[in-house]
């Protein structure tokens, strides 16, 4: 499964909000709970909130990577965020977070889930493509630009 499939151009948000972690995992239980019919946005960032509490998901140099486990969810589901303003996520060092992939997957799906973790990071690990994200002035651009680096990864697999 490619994230290509589960991150609809709708779903790469542009300058969103920050304010705090806890108001971006609740900016998104909200909004992608607007978006699916199957899910609750409390039961959601419920969800993302307990992910948090084993351990932050600020994986370094401003990015984050949210993601649950829900019942509600049939299939994986993801979300590209940029921030306007950075927050402190609690990061491995230190660093507040501009750029935030938040994913949803299945109760069940364990290898899926790992895959989808793995493909992240690595696009996200590559400090050419955080420095093109983070200078995106459009959604539009943001979203080309992640597509194409999401293109060039599974060519690459």
């Amino acid at each position: 499964m490619s994230l290509e499939t589960i991150l609809p151009p709708e779903r790469v948000l542009y300058d969103v909000p920050g304010g705090s972690k806890k108001r971006v995992l609740e900016f998104f239980s909200t909004f992608i709970a607007q978006n699916t019919p199957s899910l609750d946005s409390q039961e959601v960032f419920s969800r993302l909130v307990g992910r948090e509490r084993l351990g932050s998901t600020g994986i370094g140099n401003g990015v984050a990577i949210p993601h649950a486990r829900s019942p509600h969810c049939s299939s994986p589901i993801a979300g590209f965020l940029k921030l306007a303003e950075p927050v402190d996520f609690d990061a491995i060092d230190g660093d507040p977070v501009d750029l935030v992939f938040v994913l949803l997957v299945p109760e069940e799906a364990d290898d899926t889930h790992l895959a989808l973790l793995g493909q992240v990071a690595s696009i996200m690990n590559n400090v050419d493509t955080r420095q093109q994200l983070r200078k995106a002035t459009s959604q539009r651009e943001l979203l080309d630009f992640l597509t194409s680096k999401i293109r060039e990864q599974l060519a690459s697999q």
